[in-house]
């Protein structure tokens, strides 16, 4: 390399680099001192490397494409030791390269550059891959806020060291500048010892996320008082200690089981009505044997709290019907399985949104997208004569008693009001309101004594998915297509609490049972726990791999669970904020879950037709290393599964009895 070229690529870098004066004086300086010492470039091979990188154009849009493809290859010819790891970082360099290119107006090879290796990413990374598409001009990526916060944070990927020095080494040794600078700038390489890990194991190896994973830890660190309130019902009972005898046991049970017999019969008529009778035996039974004892409740071992909010009075009939439940509660373990009773919707023309079950299995809503809620109260249905099912047609008579085309009477109460399809409905805890969300934006009290609109609460400014009553009712949650939560009292129409921070919808809504938390999933792939009195989050948990759908909360508020769209159910100890255990096993995504009332069980409600008991106290136990030590399986924490017919789980209740309920609507195309 001769004084000529060097003189030829300085001249270059400063004209690329705009440096306009020091170019002109650069000229002179060469014009002037062409006699001047020259700079032996053989001797100092780096320094010929770096004038050579320096001179070439770095916008050349050809070069993310071919670097790309040349580390993909690479990448799939690994040894399958380390290949799981090395896959991992595909995905992000994917998305800079892509961002990238838009970033400097290549708009065309950008759109070429997605199409060619988007279908690599397509099954774990959809929904992020459609928000990118429409990334089309540089300023989309300054407008559109999942873009710019991916562009500002890093990734976490977990690694191993060695694959992490393979990755280094091929980019160094290949000159691919272009891709290890991506990595070095937006990838955060979280290096651990030993051997790779499968990608099956770790629910956390990628994550795209909307704050820095540094940010998500310093929120995880804030104190949060995961206990039970003080001087709850519960704790009364068992500091009275007051116990029924065994046959008062059995005789409070089976007068449950009379009543689940009657609604089941009313609902599938007699050709289940052995298999009710066979059930509420078995209920008995059990109920002898395996009675909630104060002593071994696991809420007794959970810290007491004090309310950050003041609590509503509970009248002393109510008080009295509560205690007399919570006495005859049966004690559910693997060995001692819940009852269940399934209220199946018909003939609702893919019309039903949601339903939901009151406390006690009385009271079942649905939702509808012509805009109404209907309620059935099952006593009045159970002494129909006939066939009495849960029927949904869209008639629009606003009387109790509708009658259908045969001329028979249907129990359910019609309640309209709303202006667009209702997707979410929630009974309070002593079941005499209900409350009702919509596409219309606001969320409706509906009073179940009067069969009246009592407030329309007007506050969201987009779809509200998601609405829950506190578990002392009063208060109620809301969650919006407008990314925020809203916590709500009955006697005021503006909301009490805002909680903003999630990059995307936010789907469901869940109450800690304290009442001073309450938890939000969200399509950002993330699961808030917000702070009633001071709005703020204090706990991100991060690693699921979509939307996600339903949440549930523990009944001694120590742990949490959520389902997303894959399917994927996790356990989360909300002290720590870090997963105990996923829990595989759905294969359609699952829309609803619950807690049995001790604590000991989950059940999880599914679109693939499913219902799922999981073993929780086992599962809070095994840890995700000592599962991966002892390759025990998913299937082991799963107690049994209940297949419906072909009916889709829409929500899924304990009652305080511990009797499981669960609704559905019939579809014929699954």
């Amino acid at each position: 390399m001769d004084e000529e070229q060097v003189v030829k690529f300085v001249e270059t870098y400063l004209k690329k680099k705009g440096f306009k004066q020091a170019e002109l004086a650069f000229q002179d300086e060469v014009q002037h001192n062409s006699n001047a010492n020259s700079v032996d470039i053989h001797s100092d091979p780096d320094l010929s490397l770096l004038l050579l990188s320096l001179s070439q154009s770095e916008d050349t849009p050809a070069r993310y494409n071919d670097e790309y493809s040349k580390l993909r290859s690479w990448t799939h010819s690994s040894l399958d030791l380390y290949k799981p790891e090395l896959l991992r970082v595909l995905y992000p360099v994917f998305v800079h390269c892509y961002m990238d290119l838009v970033a400097k107006g290549h708009m065309q090879e950008a759109r070429t550059f997605f199409n060619s290796f988007r279908e690599d990413h397509e099954m774990m990374h959809l929904r992020d891959l459609q928000k990118l598409e429409g990334v089309l001009s540089p300023s989309h990526l300054e407008e559109m806020e999942f873009a710019h916060t991916l562009r500002q944070s890093k990734v976490n990927i977990k690694i191993c060291q060695y694959s992490n020095e393979l990755l280094m080494q091929y980019l160094r040794n290949t000159k691919s500048t272009m891709m290890l600078g991506i990595v070095n700038d937006h990838i955060n390489f979280q290096v651990s010892p030993g051997q790779p890990s499968l990608i099956s194991d770790d629910a956390e190896v990628v994550t795209l996320i909307g704050s820095s994973q540094d940010a998500a830890n310093q929120i995880n660190k804030k104190e949060i008082h995961w206990g039970l309130l003080e001087d709850s019902l519960e704790e009364r009972l068992e500091n009275a200690g007051a116990l029924l005898s065994d046959s008062e046991k059995t005789e409070g049970e089976a007068k449950e089981g009379d009543l689940d017999e009657t609604k089941r019969r009313s609902i599938e008529g007699g050709k289940q009505g052995a298999s009710v009778k066979k059930l509420k035996k078995d209920k008995a039974a059990s109920a002898t044997a395996k009675v909630v004892r104060p002593e071994t409740n696991t809420g007794s071992m959970a810290p007491r709290v004090k309310s950050e909010l003041p609590l509503p009075v509970i009248p002393t009939e109510v008080e009295q019907s509560i205690v007399e439940d919570l006495r005859n509660r049966v004690q559910l373990s693997s060995a001692s399985l819940p009852s269940a009773s399934f209220y199946t919707f018909i003939n609702t023309h893919n019309g039903l949104n949601c339903s939901s079950i009151s406390h006690d299995g009385s009271l079942v809503a649905g939702g509808f997208s012509d805009s109404s809620l209907k309620v059935w109260d099952m006593a009045k249905l159970g002494q129909q004569s006939g066939n009495s099912v849960l029927q949904g047609e869209n008639d629009t008579a606003p009387s109790e008693h509708v009658l259908g085309p045969n001329g028979v009477k249907r129990s359910y109460s019609l309640f309209q009001g709303h202006s667009g399809p209702v997707y979410s409905a929630t009974f309070s805890p002593l079941g005499d309101f209900v409350l009702s969300s919509s596409a219309d934006t606001t969320i409706r009290l509906w009073s179940t004594k009067l069969n009246a609109n009592l407030v329309c609460y007007k506050g969201h400014n987009y779809p509200v998915w998601d609405v829950q009553f506190s578990p002392v009712g009063h208060y109620f949650a809301s969650a919006s297509h407008d990314r925020t939560a809203r916590i709500w009292s009955m006697d005021r129409i503006q909301p009490l609490r805002i909680m903003a921070g999630h990059l995307s919808d936010v789907d469901c809504v869940q109450w800690h049972a304290n009442c001073n938390y309450i938890a939000t999933g969200s399509s950002d792939k993330t699961v808030r726990l917000w702070d009633v009195q001071s709005g703020e989050c204090v706990r991100i948990f991060i690693g699921h791999r979509s939307m996600i759908l339903s949440l549930a909360m523990s009944p001694d508020g120590r742990y949490m669970a959520s389902a997303d769209e894959d399917g994927t159910i996790m356990m989360w100890d909300l002290s720590s904020g870090r997963c105990v255990l996923p829990l595989m096993g759905h294969n359609s995504c699952v829309w609803t879950l619950a807690f049995s009332c001790e604590g000991s069980m989950l059940a999880s409600g599914s679109a693939d037709c499913t219902v799922k008991l999981w073993d929780v106290t086992t599962s809070a136990k095994v840890t995700m290393t000592e599962e991966s030590k002892s390759g025990s399986a998913n299937r082991l924490r799963s107690l049994k599964t209940l297949p419906t017919k072909s009916t889709p789980v829409y929500t899924l209740r304990f009652s305080r009895r511990n009797l499981l309920f669960a609704a559905g609507v019939l579809s014929k195309s699954v």
